[in-house]
């Protein structure tokens, strides 16, 4: 097994209509992948397939020369493997051989061609295995095709590949730059046609889920002009008047304007109100729920495949134990401690519900077994400020499988200090959950941080906990099978947190009882 730097290295090269990319993935101590590396270049290739559907010689001459750049790259890592794929413009040549010949002879790339159902099929394993949306309907609209898959139970049912693409939408509708009404009615008319030709995409009432490069365009712009306070876009959640919203603003625009609009590649401004009409009709037609981003594409699916085949499956079992499974690698996260923080939280979040403490339900054990096993995550970098670093830290760090509100929501629990710091770090947010919704997380925060309490010398002491209520006030009994005085001096100092968020007097009494 060869090594750089210690880790495995993966590439795999797009060829799509519009742009070529390429991507390197690191393999971890851990077994887990994370780019190393990722070049883009638009090389427009659909512009370059004639009528004859014959790829001219000066498409070739800029697809080898893209490729021959790549290769400097790749040349520089040790691979393991490379994987070099190919979509609709080149599935669609007539000269396919030749192009695939050339590119083996001249860069010395073995070029793989993508059929419509496995471009489709790809859309959706990336989606599959990097969000927790488990019904959905997906859109990838490339240069040359538009791949649409739908899927129930995170199980693909139908798929089909339109013949057309960004480019060559505004090839066939719009005249100039900017589209005209006219230009966009025609082209929503036709796409209405094209999409109700498949029964299974209307009336799905479920997310549709955005990929590709003009999806994280719409995203980016949305994000721009609602001075958007996170990072990322993966898993960004739009409602059909967002994408409306848009489309007209960009329509008064003129050509020179749209090329500098804030989160627009300037190399997408030509293509990317053709391709919103896409998401907008089939939002329309499908009676979506909401529109969601998945950062994860085509080479992402493809790399899954690879991934997993060795385990002989195709979808993570779960998508969010995998991003914590991450985090517990990344940030040498104590297992055990974590795992007996979680118990002594469950416990109390258990009695604490059935008696009606804090307004928690069933529905919010999620967020209290997620922040129990990142609470205070930021002590990784430094102990003194560990809070400030766990909201950072997990407010702007994609989770696979949360979406943005849930990923905000575990960042102000997990960072608990004191209320006065969780204000301060809710203050952009304040508008985004109800007054008691606030308190919740507060609460759950507080209590999160009592049980850390409990085991702050991470011995895994306590044995037994039982809670009594009385009229004004929370009695706790802790039963531990070593010396506890360290727990009972973080018990005293902490324990005012959750008096406060339960505004109830909370009484702890520590018990020694051997083996």
């Amino acid at each position: 097994m060869w090594t750089l730097g210690h880790k495995e290295h993966f590439a795999i090269i797009d060829i799509g209509s519009n742009t070529v990319r390429l991507v390197i993935y690191a393999k971890d101590q851990g077994g887990h992948f994370k780019e190393a590396d990722n070049v883009k270049a638009v090389a427009r290739l659909r512009n370059y397939l004639n009528e004859d559907h014959v790829l001219e010689e000066e498409g070739i001459k800029i697809l080898l020369k893209t490729l021959k750049s790549f290769k400097e790259v790749t040349d520089t890592y040790n691979l393991q493997q490379l994987l070099c794929v190919a979509t609709a413009t080149v599935r669609q040549a007539e000269n396919q051989e030749e192009i695939l010949h050339r590119v083996e002879g001249e860069i010395g790339f073995s070029l793989r061609v993508l059929s419509e159902q496995e471009e489709a099929y790809y859309g959706y394993l990336a989606v599959v295995n990097s969000t927790s949306v488990e019904e959905g309907v997906t859109v990838d609209i490339g240069g040359g095709s538009t791949e649409v898959t739908y899927y129930e139970n995170r199980q693909i049912k139908h798929s089909h590949s339109f013949p057309f693409g960004a480019l060559s939408l505004k090839s066939m509708f719009v005249k100039n730059d900017m589209p005209t009404e006219q230009e966009m009615d025609k082209l929503k008319r036709y796409l209405t046609d094209q999409f109700l030709s498949l029964p299974w995409i209307k009336n799905k009432k479920v997310p549709l889920i955005g990929i590709g490069g003009s999806a994280r365009n719409l995203v980016q712009v949305d994000q721009a002009l609602k001075s958007y306070p996170l990072s990322g876009v993966h898993q960004y959640k739009m409602q059909d008047n967002d994408i409306g919203f848009i489309k007209n603003y960009l329509l008064t625009l003129n050509f020179k304007k749209l090329q500098k609009v804030e989160g627009l590649s300037k190399d997408r401004a030509d293509i990317i109100l053709p391709a919103i009409q896409v998401f907008q009709t089939l939002y329309d037609v499908s009676q979506a729920s909401s529109f969601v981003l998945s950062r994860k594409g085509l080479r992402d699916g493809v790399f899954y495949e690879e991934l997993l085949r060795g385990v002989e499956i195709d979808r993570f079992p779960n998508v969010v134990e995998e991003s914590f499974n991450e985090m517990a690698n990344d940030f040498d996260i104590d297992l055990k401690h974590v795992q007996h923080v979680t118990d002594l939280s469950m416990e109390m979040f258990e009695q604490f519900r059935r008696n009606g403490i804090g307004h928690i339900t069933n529905d919010d054990k999620w967020l209290l077994k997620r922040a129990a096993f990142v609470f205070n995550l930021g002590d990784y970098i430094d102990s003194e400020s560990s809070s400030q670093h766990t909201f950072y830290m997990l407010a702007n760090r994609t989770i696979d499988g949360l979406l943005h509100q849930d990923r905000l929501k575990l960042a102000l629990v997990a960072s608990f200090k004191s209320k006065s710091i969780f204000k301060q770090y809710l203050e952009p947010y304040k508008h985004w959950f109800v007054k008691q919704e606030q308190k919740k997380l507060r609460m759950i925060g507080s209590l999160i941080k009592f049980a850390y309490s409990l085991d702050s010398t991470r011995r895994q002491i306590v044995r037994d906990l039982t809670i009594s209520f009385e009229k004004d006030e929370i009695v706790m009994d802790v039963t531990c099978d070593q010396e506890s005085m360290p727990e009972e001096y973080q018990v005293e100092k902490q324990k005012k947190h959750l008096e406060k968020s339960l505004k109830q007097k909370v009484t702890t009494n520590f018990y020694y009882v051997k083996g």
